[in-house]
């Protein structure tokens, strides 16, 4: 299965969701007015876009419209997309890891699917020839470390790791002294499950950063928000609560396969003006994809 079959498939309920009410709309007017702008609204919110984006997007669309004189439905549908392709383009989403090491600090709650997002990232980064050494610096939640060691291990990676309770600082600081004794190209570093109103946990990860800095102060740093597609609208809320406390250079969407709200993405992308890095598609190794904006909006539209 090519790249773009793979991401329709993983992107079917979105696009069933998502593009037929679209369409719907489409198919009820037979001129370009304000209804039919009405009506596309209430698809975009309705479809997990949000209050916000969604009226900036009509908004921008209106003013398209009539500036450009567009009044056949395809042509209105092209400009909904220029529209949407623009505001997910923030910004270059290729991982930036200009240096050898390289750092990708790796956030997000618990059950977004950081542990398998690690394995897929590192399985990339191996394929890509580089030499990956993971940190398990997720030591509060039972059995974190063995699920990042079995993903570790099927993609090729170098573990650290410690006994359940350990200091997350310090398997990352004995990461570190690993990557540069392997003369590793890429550390990746788990962490804790941290819901923004557990201070002692924020504390932990600005501990990590410290460290970090310190003994790495050159290095390209990435840190990856990963967020679950499921939840929809509260993944809004789970950027502005880690923004607060990590200056977050990536999302990482997981679980695109298994919902209609990818529409998600685009008020993620919207609000906090931070690019989708990576999103998954499945539960294999393979099914994490570069976010590719043109891609993802024609298997949805």
């Amino acid at each position: 299965m090519g790249f773009f079959d793979k991401l329709k498939k993983g992107l079917g309920k979105t696009k069933s969701s998502f593009g037929e009410k679209i369409n719907n709309v489409f198919s009820t007017f037979r001129k370009v007015d304000e209804e039919l702008l009405e009506e596309l609204e209430e698809v975009l919110i309705m479809s997990d876009i949000g209050m916000e984006t969604s009226v900036n997007v009509i908004n921008k669309l209106r003013d398209k419209i009539k500036k450009e004189k567009i009044q056949d439905e395809e042509e209105v549908k092209k400009a909904l997309k220029s529209i949407m392709k623009e505001i997910l383009e923030v910004e270059n989403p290729s991982l930036k890891l200009e240096t050898k090491p390289s750092v990708i600090l790796v956030v997000g709650v618990n059950g977004v699917g950081k542990t398998t997002s690690i394995g897929k990232i590192a399985n990339r980064l191996i394929k890509d020839g580089k030499k990956v050494v993971v940190a398990a610096a997720d030591t509060f939640r039972a059995a974190a470390v063995e699920q990042l060691e079995i993903w570790a291990n099927r993609a090729g990676a170098t573990i650290i790791k410690k006994e359940e309770g350990a200091d997350p600082a310090s398997v990352v600081f004995e990461a570190i002294k690993k990557t540069k004794e392997l003369g590793a190209d890429v550390l990746i570093c788990d962490t804790a499950g941290r819901l923004h109103n557990k201070k002692p946990l924020m504390d932990e990860l600005a501990k990590i950063n410290k460290v970090i800095d310190k003994e790495l102060s050159e290095a390209s740093k990435e840190v990856l928000l990963v967020l679950d597609a499921e939840t929809g609208q509260n993944a809004i809320l789970q950027v502005k609560a880690f923004k607060e406390t990590t200056d977050i250079t990536g999302i990482v969407l997981t679980k695109l396969d298994g919902t209609a709200k990818g529409g998600v993405v685009i008020g993620i992308v919207s609000e906090n003006k931070i690019p989708v890095k990576f999103i998954g598609v499945g539960e294999q190794m393979e099914d994490m994809e570069v976010f590719n904006p043109d891609e993802f909006l024609d298997a949805i539209i």
